[in-house]
């Protein structure tokens, strides 16, 4: 896969990798996971890895995690990390996912990328959204 530097609304339609994979790295503005490289936000679901246009938590409004509600079934905890500093959700987008019946954990960028890893190699059922940071 080349770099994406697709960061409208229909970036997030098409899956970069099937399935979940480890992340490599981040930051310059995006992610490495399974050998390939995505400029932009980043969601991470057991369906896929999906490029996610949010670039900041003040622009994650409930329909942002659209995906990752219509997968929530099959997701014990979702992850997001919130760019390069932890931001606090609001406390009405927490209610409205929790309503959805996702459970998030909110962190930054790094720590969330880093706590999927081991999450992910416990064979546990989480997901992340996270916000790239440069």
């Amino acid at each position: 896969m080349a770099d994406n530097e697709q960061n409208d609304a229909d970036s997030s339609a098409a899956a970069f990798f099937p399935g979940q994979s480890a992340i490599d790295a981040y930051g310059g503005g995006g992610f490495r996971f399974a050998d390939m490289s995505h400029r932009g936000s980043l969601l991470c679901l057991p369906s896929g890895m999906y490029g996610w246009s949010v670039t900041s938590l003040e622009m994650a409004g409930l329909q942002s995690f659209d995906q990752v509600a219509a997968e929530a079934d099959q997701i014990e905890v979702l992850l997001l990390g919130t760019g390069s500093e932890h931001v606090f959700v609001p406390p009405e987008l927490r209610e409205a996912l929790s309503q959805r019946g996702i459970f998030m954990e909110a962190m930054s960028t790094g720590a969330a990328a880093r706590t999927y890893n081991v999450l992910l190699a416990e064979q546990r059922a989480v997901a992340a959204a996270l916000i790239a940071v440069d």
